[in-house]
């Protein structure tokens, strides 16, 4: 115990030492520093110190060891170059007095293809969809059938009388056969994922002798948006950064299935301060089928290509950079204008926030390039899924656009587009390390 005592106050004293001498500087670096990081195998971590004031080294001796570097045009770097990904231990020393322990996780290598195409987007509903209330005009007054049973706005109606509704023309056969028996229907509804059932009873309308429900239902929404990523090797996708709402409801459509279709550009209307602009884009039945859509989420929409996409401009493989690592600083976006022509645009990306958790609205951009200003006034509806590029790395995905400041918005990190597309970049491998899918 006596000796543990000492080794702390030689320890105190010289660390005072070492301060007294100017050693200051590398120390406080040190303790800047998290004590977990996690990066690619091969990526740098950058350090400003001189480099003859530290040392570095890892508990793990086989393979993993973190080895110093001092390019010319950069502070000094700690370059981590690994044979195969794991964890190790690294411990940051100043003249040979540990100062820090850092557990580093690497990652390995992973990429993906950015998107920067607009594309159609067309999603079908699980059961079919209470837009709004309808009053019948009967011979006793005007009521609503479906609102006195107690349906919302809102409401996925996925059952009557137990038989499946999956689209709107399954509707109609089975109130009129309600009707001829005067016997109220058993409505199965899905309010905010609780399964509910609903007493109604369609009533006569006066002008057309038909029997109506008093409810407006849709099966199905259409939009543009823009694709972010490609994952090769598991065919899968991510688009638009964020969640599909029904345009009466203001509520997630709740899919099930869909697809994403070719889109070309026609027009834009420019955004400006308290009035978001918008793509107008066109797409039809006959054009291309680019994949499906399986989940709308709060991160955007998701599924599988049925064919390989490329933008013309960054076709190959590109890294991706964690939330931790992205900077405030310079970047690009990738979008279409016009037509079906993915370009390049500058950016700036004025925060970042650094999340362990998936959250959205981790980025805040700022939209620089003249040219895209003057074509646009900044992000406009569509643009959303534009995948933001920052020292050739995919970092994000554009999202929202501030109303009352039409050139700037948020974006997603693609950190967690990928986790919601099931792409699993830390899934055990068969040794037993983590490995990208």
């Amino acid at each position: 115990m006596k000796k543990i005592a000492y080794r702390k106050v030689i320890g105190i004293l010289l660390l005072g030492f070492l301060i007294s001498l100017g050693f200051l500087k590398p120390v406080q670096d040190y303790l800047s520093i998290p004590t977990d990081i996690t990066v690619f195998q091969g990526e740098e971590l950058t350090i400003d110190h001189e480099p003859s004031s530290a040392t570095i080294q890892s508990s793990d001796q086989q393979e993993a060891i973190v080895s110093i570097a001092k390019p010319e045009n950069k502070p000094q770097s700690f370059s981590l170059h690994t044979e195969k990904p794991g964890d190790t231990e690294v411990t940051l020393k100043v003249s040979n007095m540990p100062v820090k322990k850092v557990d580093v996780k690497v990652l390995p290598d992973f990429k993906i293809i950015p998107g920067g195409q607009t594309v159609g987007v067309k999603l079908n509903t699980v059961g079919v969809l209470v837009v709004g209330h309808h009053q019948v005009d009967t011979s006793k007054g005007e009521v609503s059938p479906g609102e006195k049973a107690g349906i919302h706005v809102g409401d996925m109606i996925t059952a009557i009388n137990g038989k499946p509704i999956q689209k709107l023309s399954d509707v109609a056969p089975i109130v009129k056969e309600s009707a001829g028996s005067h016997n109220p229907m058993t409505v199965t509804i899905l309010r905010d994922k609780e399964k509910i059932k609903k007493k109604l009873t369609p009533v006569e309308d006066a002008s057309d002798h038909t029997y109506r429900i008093g409810l407006y239902i849709r099966d199905s929404a259409a939009g543009v948006g823009t694709m972010t990523f490609y994952h090769p090797e598991s065919g899968k996708y991510g688009a638009l950064g964020h969640v599909i709402s029904d345009m009466d409801t203001k509520k997630p459509i709740v899919v099930n299935d869909g697809q994403i279709i070719e889109s070309t550009v026609t027009s834009i209307e420019k955004g400006s301060n308290g009035n978001p602009g918008e793509k107008l884009a066109r797409f039809s039945d006959g054009e291309k089928i680019l994949g499906s859509i399986t989940e709308n989420t709060q991160f955007g929409i998701f599924g599988e290509l049925n064919t390989d996409l490329r933008n013309g401009i960054l076709d190959k493989p590109m890294p991706i950079a964690l939330s931790h690592q992205v900077k405030e600083g310079p970047a690009e976006i990738l979008t279409v204008v016009k037509g079906e022509k993915v370009r390049k645009y500058d950016v700036e990306i004025v925060s970042s926030v650094p999340q362990k958790f998936p959250a959205t609205k981790g980025l805040v951009i700022k939209i620089t390039d003249p040219e895209l200003l003057k074509a646009t006034g900044g992000i406009v509806q569509g643009m959303s899924g534009s995948p933001i590029i920052q020292n050739g790395k995919v970092v994000g995905a554009v999202t929202h656009v501030f109303v009352n400041d039409p050139t700037s918005g948020y974006g997603v990190h693609i950190e967690w587009m990928l986790d919601e597309a099931g792409i699993d970049i830390y899934k055990e491998n068969r040794n037993g390390e983590k490995a990208a899918s």
